[in-house]
């Protein structure tokens, strides 16, 4: 989560390309953004991060999102929607959506394969491994790591499969139509966009 924000060149690969969006995404959903990532956003390119003319308009709406939108605001947003105590408005956890419960069998299963993988959650953080941020953050490792015997495309595709097909645009709908979002809804359709091109890329492996 602590990974800065760059952004590709023409010159970059495809694949460096998705993994600076997951790491973008998990930055955006494990906590607000700090100013020095909000600033960077403000001043972003109205390009999308990765190739594609289908996620122009999506990420054009952040950009235009974060400079629209005060960043306290956005800090209360984030509160608003994914803290408080007890429950909150809108889950970020892959087993609510799969499972109608925190905590159940997609977590057992979901760690069984970071063992396999090599992976397993820092003492520090708080959060269960399938939290979105933690997700998006074993995908960009899946893409961008260097021991190639699990980063690779046939390991992103089963990851993906497991832990993120089965839910991930429910939770994104969820905080689209959320009353009280505001960037985090341009954050979720621009998410969602991205999330819909990984699925027909990963459907055209079979």
């Amino acid at each position: 989560m602590s990974q800065a924000l760059t952004f590709s060149t023409p010159d970059d690969s495809e694949e460096l390309a998705r993994a600076e969006v997951y790491g973008l995404l998990a930055q955006l959903f494990h906590a607000p953004p700090s100013e020095a990532l909000y600033q960077q956003l403000r001043v972003a390119p109205t390009v999308a991060p990765t190739p594609g003319a289908f996620l122009e308009s999506s990420w054009t709406d952040v950009v235009a999102a974060a400079r629209r939108v005060a960043l306290p605001q956005v800090r209360d947003e984030f509160d608003a929607l994914f803290g408080g105590i007890g429950k909150p408005e809108v889950f970020l956890y892959g087993s609510f959506y799969l499972a109608g419960a925190l905590n159940e069998k997609p977590v057992v299963v979901l760690r069984n394969d970071l063992r396999r993988l090599g992976l397993e959650r820092p003492e520090t953080v708080s959060e269960t491994e399938d939290h979105i941020a933690s997700l998006c953050e074993v995908m960009r490792y899946l893409i961008a790591g260097d021991d190639l015997e699990v980063s690779n495309l046939r390991e992103q595709r089963l990851f993906f499969d497991a832990h993120l097909r089965g839910w991930i645009e429910a939770l994104w709908g969820a905080i689209a139509d959320h009353p009280q979002a505001d960037f985090y809804r341009a954050a979720a359709l621009f998410a969602r966009d991205f999330f819909s091109v990984e699925c027909q890329a990963f459907d055209l492996m079979e």
